[in-house]
């Protein structure tokens, strides 16, 4: 059971968990997920950390078909510019290895932001915490759990 898994059932959140074997088999974690599960890419969310100019560190989960625009990111957060963060503090800041980077259970509380798409589905996948597990989840747990914000992170065509 991961950090993610239990944060969940903390607060009583329903989800499903998914399994795969992570293969590394070349592709993105997010897409080997969605290759292995069968899954479309709009609903699957990869969670990424970000370092704002003021030095703090966010969290953002967008579609892995899309990618993070670091513009958008400092509209919303209202700071001059805003980069990805090195792996090692992503790492260490949450507390699990890439490709299983999930937004729930981090070691460290994050402002959170997830990409608006979420709200259009149902149910919506992100890493449970490790690679090879996929949680599925209403899209609004990642305001109960985290009060995360919806913005627009990406890119829409």
């Amino acid at each position: 059971m991961t950090p993610a898994i239990l944060a969940l059932e903390t607060v009583s959140q329903p989800y499903r968990l998914l399994h795969y074997s992570h293969t590394g088999s070349g592709l993105g974690y997010g897409e080997e997920a969605v290759a292995e599960l069968g899954l479309d890419p709009k609903k699957v969310f990869k969670t990424l950390l970000a370092e704002l100019h003021n030095g703090e560190i966010v969290v953002c989960v967008v579609p892995v078909s899309s990618l993070l625009n670091l513009k958008a990111l400092s509209k919303v957060t209202k700071v001059k510019r805003a980069i990805m963060a090195p792996k090692s503090i992503a790492q260490k800041r949450t507390g699990y290895v890439l490709g299983g980077i999930s937004p729930f259970g981090q070691t460290r509380s994050h402002r959170t932001f997830v990409d608006e798409s979420a709200l259009g589905f149902d149910e919506v996948y992100v890493s449970a915490g490790k690679r090879g597990l996929e949680i599925c989840v209403a899209p609004e747990a990642f305001s109960a759990l985290l009060g995360a914000s919806f913005v627009t992170l990406t890119v829409h065509e």
